[in-house]
């Protein structure tokens, strides 16, 4: 399910990023043509992305995610409709790589969660997931990759 976590630490990124807040019922919905929207502008600016399509969350509860979805970029683009400047912070965190379909990502999150916990750490409300994979160009969700990264506390 999950490669064994580390602890690891991250240096701030830039990123283009739509923010919204959501139910997390509608994730689904809105997830992949806020990611459309966020490609088509930084493509559409000529900005060069560094790394993987990203969601960011800086709150979860049972009625309402709050969350960035967006890509690291070599340049800060030019705000268009949602899409504004955002940056992936520099933390400690515990990183891991889950492999599998996106509906296993809750269970790799409490996996990561536990690890975190039973070495004496608090991780942090706010995380991200990096996806590795284009689901595009590898229809397998079994072969789908995604970074998961929990800043700590302590």
């Amino acid at each position: 399910m999950i490669e064994e976590p580390r602890v690891v630490e991250t240096a701030a990124q830039r990123a283009a990023v739509i923010r919204m807040c959501i139910a997390p019922a509608d994730i689904q919905a809105v997830m992949g043509p806020a990611i459309g929207e966020v490609m088509a502008t930084v493509m559409g600016q000529g900005v060069t992305p560094t790394g993987a399509v990203f969601s960011h969350y800086y709150a979860m509860n049972a009625e309402v995610w709050d969350l960035e979805v967006g890509v690291t970029v070599a340049s800060p683009v030019t705000p268009q409709g949602r899409v504004t400047n955002g940056e992936l912070p520099a933390v400690t965190a515990a990183r891991t790589i889950y492999r599998g379909p996106y509906d296993g990502l809750g269970e790799a999150w409490g996996a990561m969660t536990k690890w975190v916990v039973e070495r004496g750490h608090t991780p942090s409300a706010e995380l991200w997931e990096s996806y590795l994979t284009d689901p595009g160009a590898s229809p397998d969700p079994a072969t789908w990759e995604t970074e998961l990264t929990l800043p700590l506390v302590s």
